[in-house]
């Protein structure tokens, strides 16, 4: 006998076509039959070890983190309930063109550095890879669920370059070249670039041109952060079409947002740049979280000069006073790059998390609200903060607009992107909640999206993006990543005061057929491996 039949459910497929009932036949971690609730009557239904009743369930796809920051996450903690409880059976890796493969000893430390308010420092992870093959084998000794890792691009030129702002030299560019094609080879799905980050945005266009010719003959995609989200945006978009077409390279745009005052209701224009791409035959997809503040490091502000050589090199410049009003003025007066070009406005910037226990006390104010407290200027605060936590702080900004956030995730080639960064006091509540927020607010509560539209910008839509034959779709010979909820009671249950609050109405997901959530509750399953890249 197979080994679960799923009866009676409201299949939600993927493809975005209309719903249907079905029973739904797993074994060994795929589905291998669908039969539907006309083709059942008067036959004998189809039986398993296990029958799961899913009366008032809807049955889909797992869905797939577009843009996941679980990079040791994933290694730190089995249980990763943040995700699966969410309905996710998939996150893409590797984002915002830092993460720690591939490396040396000497990139590594710096790299561990540069994001440590992402993912911790780590001095619980055994770093026993160098390559992205490695890393993709170490994930492959079971995590919760799938994951799949775009080359960083920001790490590579790190590893090649150095933090250095200056042109890559023809023997560097080659290295890098090579390197991407390696990582591509040994399974990565893409390349990402963080271009508001060092080192990654001492790249010129010409040099990411070349990088991006490399990803486009293995298959893969290029996923950038580019180079504004505010007062250069548009123009950054633009940049960026631009240049994957030169190359013929798939474009992934991350976290596609429109922010900051200058950008208030300006997503149509966005949405214009991009139809008229899409229209003339590029390839182009994007990802958005639900929500309007972003979430970044308090480093990430600074200009780029005051970053370059790397977080030691941060930590000096902040320590001169000579130099720090220097940045005070980038920041405050004339825009930092690093802030996109927007003068920062401290109000905006809220503490989510510190490296030092010690310095929880800022945690859930606005650098505002704490210099005030301080009786001090805002930016010896965030200045202070910066040296006495060496780089660890993490940050909401409030600086979204909801009608750009509905706007864009009606779009045509929209995909779901959590954005998640799990470390902080106070992480943004999109890493627990995004999944379930599309699906309770967004579908139930404001029909901005139907239930089936919002599924396959969850599922069928990434799945293609990552070339996946047999993942993204409820179909038979398809590997049983599914999850089964509530369409009445969905809900994220994530909130910016209690941001670690697991979702509601998602009793169970189902990785490679196994139960990692049954009955609300996170079995001890490690059914997630990695997911390599598709050969060409």
């Amino acid at each position: 006998m197979e080994d679960l039949v799923v009866r009676d459910a409201d299949v939600v497929d993927g493809s975005g076509a209309d719903s249907y009932r079905a029973d739904v036949v797993i074994d060994g971690g795929r589905i291998v039959s669908i039969v539907k609730e006309a083709a059942a009557a008067g036959c004998q239904r189809p039986r398993a070890v296990r029958e799961l009743d899913a009366e008032g369930l809807v049955l889909a796809p797992g869905f797939i983190d577009m843009h996941a920051h679980s990079d040791l996450a994933l290694l730190r903690d089995p249980d990763h309930a943040a995700k699966a409880a969410q309905g996710v059976t998939l996150e893409v890796l590797g984002q915002d063109g830092l993460s720690y493969a591939p490396v040396d000893d000497a990139t590594l430390e710096g790299v561990r550095r540069a994001v440590t308010g992402w993912n911790g420092y780590g001095d619980d992870i055994d770093f026993d890879w160098r390559s992205v093959g490695e890393y993709l084998d170490r994930l492959d000794r079971g995590i919760a669920v799938n994951a799949a890792y775009l080359i960083p691009q920001g790490t590579v030129r790190a590893l090649v370059v150095g933090w250095e702002d200056r042109p890559a030299k023809p023997r560097e560019l080659d290295r890098m070249r090579e390197l991407v094609a390696q990582g591509l080879e040994q399974g990565a799905v893409g390349l990402s670039s963080g271009l508001t980050y060092t080192p990654g945005m001492y790249a010129p266009d010409a040099e990411l041109t070349e990088l991006c010719r490399v990803v486009a003959a293995y298959g893969g995609y290029y996923c950038p952060h580019h180079r504004s989200y505010g007062a250069g945006a548009l123009e950054a978009y633009a940049e960026m079409v631009a240049l994957t077409r030169e190359a013929g390279c798939p474009l992934h745009l991350a976290h596609a947002t429109m922010n900051f005052g200058v950008n208030e209701g300006r997503a149509p224009e966005l949405l214009a740049l991009l139809d008229e791409a899409l229209d003339g035959g590029a390839d182009i997809t994007l990802d958005t979280y639900p929500y309007t503040p972003g979430c970044t490091t308090l480093a990430a502000l600074l200009p780029s000069w005051a970053s370059e050589g790397g977080p030691e090199e941060i930590l000096r410049r902040l320590a001169d006073e000579e130099t720090a009003e220097r940045i005070r003025y980038d920041l405050e007066v004339t825009g930092a790059d690093g802030c996109h070009g927007v003068p920062v406005d401290w109000r905006t910037i809220e503490i989510s998390g510190v490296a030092d226990a010690a310095l929880g006390g800022f945690v859930g104010r606005t650098v505002r609200e704490s210099a005030s407290l301080r009786g001090e200027s805002p930016w010896t605060t965030a200045r202070e903060l910066l040296l006495a936590d060496r780089l660890g702080p993490t940050v909401l900004q409030h600086v979204g607009h909801e009608e750009n956030v509905r706007t864009i995730m009606r779009h045509r080639v929209h995909t779901g992107g959590s954005d998640g960064i799990l470390r902080g006091a106070k992480p943004h509540p999109r890493a627990y909640g995004t999944f379930p927020h599309y699906l309770g607010r967004y579908v139930r509560e404001l029909g901005v999206l139907s239930l089936e539209e919002c599924v396959a910008h969850l599922t069928g839509r990434p799945a293609a993006r990552l070339r996946l034959p047999d993942r993204g779709l409820v179909r038979e010979g398809y590997r049983a990543d599914l999850v089964l909820l509530d369409p009445a009671t969905v809900a994220a249950g994530s909130t910016y005061d209690a941001p670690r609050t697991l979702p509601t109405g998602i009793p169970h997901v189902l990785v490679d057929g196994r139960f990692v959530i049954e009955d609300g509750r996170r079995t001890d399953v490690l059914a997630g491996r990695a997911v390599r890249r598709s050969p060409v």
